[in-house]
């Protein structure tokens, strides 16, 4: 499978030395020298560039932003038809002031509305994933819970997820993510003393 990696972040970063393991991943940043710096530190697997060029050479879009910056990030990605995207912004931060988080709307379905023509997964806050080792993953249960109205997308999207060691869960069509987003607040106020203990509870995770 073919993976662009939207952002050079700890999100980013992260996920694109899991995954290059396993996938063709291709960085793309506003800044290419910073992604292609990335990529030359991640090795074998993974290739830097800016956005545009990254989404060309990929079947799956992971948008490792903040929320602010995802839109800009599209504008430059070019032709998204049948794209699978996959939101993992945070909507516990004040890039999400403008959106009605909770039971109106969230991120997920801002980004299907913008870009139609791609298919949308909503995946939710990375810190908590963050903090548990590749190495401890597989003796504690992380699971992580993936919704979209593509059933195509949403395999997609679980398959990445199980490639890298958690445990997906359907968490049905995009429009659950109104009421199931705002979930985050406790895995990120808690994420640190639950991260240690032998069980890591259920989290919203992006991929």
């Amino acid at each position: 499978m073919k993976v662009a990696i939207l952002g050079t972040g700890n999100m980013g970063a992260a996920f694109a030395a899991e995954l290059a393991a396993t996938h063709e991943v291709s960085i793309g940043s506003r800044d290419p020298a910073k992604a292609s710096a990335l990529a030359d530190t991640i090795g074998a697997g993974a290739v830097g560039g800016g956005i545009g060029a990254a989404v060309k050479l990929s079947d799956v879009v992971i948008l490792a932003l903040p929320f602010a910056a995802v839109f800009d990030a599209l504008k430059q990605a070019g032709d998204l038809s049948g794209k699978v995207l996959i939101d993992i912004s945070n909507p516990l931060t004040a890039d999400f002031q403008g959106l009605s988080i909770g039971h109106l709307t969230s991120a997920a379905e801002e980004i299907q509305a913008w870009a139609p023509t791609a298919k949308v997964v909503k995946g939710f806050n990375t810190i908590f994933a963050q903090l548990v080792a590749a190495e401890n993953r597989k003796t504690k249960s992380l699971q992580v819970f993936i919704a979209a109205d593509d059933e195509s997308a949403k395999q997609t999207a679980i398959a990445l997820a199980s490639s890298i060691s958690f445990q997906a869960v359907d968490a049905g069509p995009l429009k659950n993510a109104r009421f199931l987003e705002p979930v985050g607040a406790m895995n990120i106020q808690f994420g640190f003393f639950l991260g240690k203990g032998p069980v890591v509870a259920p989290v919203w995770l992006g991929l």
